[in-house]
């Protein structure tokens, strides 16, 4: 990696199926290059402490907060974010479960917690309840308490069990 005068490097990866080219500071967040260089605002910064689960992407098929990722670690990397979730089968079921349980209240929790959804369901298609708040446990919520998405969550995989 190269930087120009400005200590920027040029970075490529793939997002949401897209191979994309950015410069960045190699320490500057990933979070930020998806808003503000992608204009990727459905991923959301909570905390910036990567305590919330707000920011959440899933990297290389691994489920992380982006606040907490430099930039010059997404280099060569997949990346997929809330916009790029729709891609996934199990999407509109627990999009779709979230609006019907009342999962989604204020919205800064809700791309985090749909991704965290998503990857659970990838890798257990019928988790069980205590699976599921394992699955979600690295993702806060301020408005719902807890039992909207919980039960938005067990809705989506009857919903997805059915398909």
């Amino acid at each position: 990696m190269t930087e120009d005068s400005q200590g920027k490097v040029e970075l490529s990866f793939e997002v949401n199926g897209e191979e994309r080219t950015v410069r960045a500071y190699p320490m500057e967040r990933l979070l930020d290059v998806l808003r503000r260089e992608l204009g990727l605002t459905g991923t959301k910064e909570g905390c910036g402490e990567g305590e919330c689960g707000a920011c959440s992407v899933l990297m290389d098929g691994a489920l992380v907060v982006s606040c907490l990722i430099p930039a010059a670690q997404a280099q060569g990397a997949r990346i997929v974010t809330i916009e790029g979730a729709a891609a996934d089968t199990r999407f509109r079921d627990v999009q779709d479960a979230f609006l019907d349980f009342g999962g989604a209240q204020c919205g800064i929790c809700t791309p985090g917690m749909i991704l965290a959804t998503v990857h659970l369901l990838q890798n257990k298609p019928r988790p069980t309840t205590d699976e599921i708040r394992e699955g979600l446990s690295g993702n806060i919520c301020r408005c719902t308490g807890y039992l909207q998405i919980l039960e938005a969550v067990e809705d989506a995989v009857r919903r997805s069990s059915r398909t």
